[in-house]
C-alpha cells in the first residue's frame, strides 16, 4: 500500500460526499480508463488488451471484474469449447466516452500535442470536438457515429497486432479484428 508521509493510503473516498470521489471508486484505478478507451476502440478480447496496453495479467482480470461488476463492461461468451468471453461496453461504459474525449484533449494541449487520433463524424466527414460536436454540421455526434481516424504521431509500424489494425480509421464500438500476421516491411 503506498504511503503518504509514514500514513497508509486507503482505497476508496468514503470521507468525501462529492461525485467525483464515487466515479472514481469505480474508474480512477491506473489502468482502468485505459482498459476502457480500448474497449470503445472496439477491443474486446483478454489477449487483446494484454498484448495492447502492456498490463500485468493480474492487473487486467481485476480491472475487467470490476468493471464487469459495476456495468461497465458486459462479458459475453464467443466461443464455448474451450469457454472464451469478450468484454463489451455497456451504455454505461459509452456514458464516459466525453471524459475519455476531454482527458485525451487536455493531455494533447497540456502535456503533449503528438496528434495520434483523430475523431470524425461518419455522417458527414467534419471533426468531432471535444465535447462531442461535428464542427461540420453542427451536431451532437453519437458515439456509434464517430469514426477514429489514426494521425501522424502514431508508430507506422506496430508490433502488436492490436495497434497495427488501430492504423485503419474505423467506427468506434465496431469488434476490432485484429491481424495476427505482423506485416512484411
Amino acid at each position: 500500500m503506498a504511503t503518504v508521509d509514514g500514513m497508509a493510503l486507503g482505497k476508496d473516498y468514503a470521507t468525501q460526499e462529492c461525485a467525483v470521489a464515487r466515479a472514481l471508486e469505480v474508474v480512477g484505478e491506473r489502468w482502468t480508463l485505459l482498459v476502457v478507451r480500448d474497449a470503445i476502440y472496439g477491443v474486446r478480447r483478454y489477449n487483446d488488451f494484454l498484448v495492447h496496453l502492456g498490463i500485468p495479467r493480474a492487473v487486467l482480470s481485476a480491472r475487467l471484474r470490476t468493471l464487469t461488476e459495476e456495468g461497465v463492461l458486459e462479458r459475453r461468451r464467443y466461443q464455448e469449447t474451450p469457454p472464451r468471453d469478450e468484454y463489451v461496453v455497456t451504455e454505461r461504459g459509452i456514458a464516459l466516452w466525453p471524459a475519455l474525449r476531454a482527458l485525451g484533449q487536455w493531455g494533447r494541449e497540456y502535456v503533449d500535442d503528438t496528434r495520434q487520433r483523430s475523431f470524425r463524424h461518419a455522417d458527414c466527414g467534419g471533426d468531432v470536438g471535444p465535447y462531442g460536436m461535428c464542427a461540420g454540421c453542427g451536431t451532437l455526434v453519437p458515439v456509434p457515429d464517430v469514426v477514429m481516424v489514426p494521425g501522424p504521431g502514431l508508430d507506422p509500424a506496430p508490433a502488436d497486432p492490436v495497434s497495427r489494425a488501430l492504423l485503419r480509421p474505423k467506427r468506434l464500438l465496431e469488434p476490432l479484428a485484429p491481424d495476427p500476421v505482423q506485416p512484411a516491411y
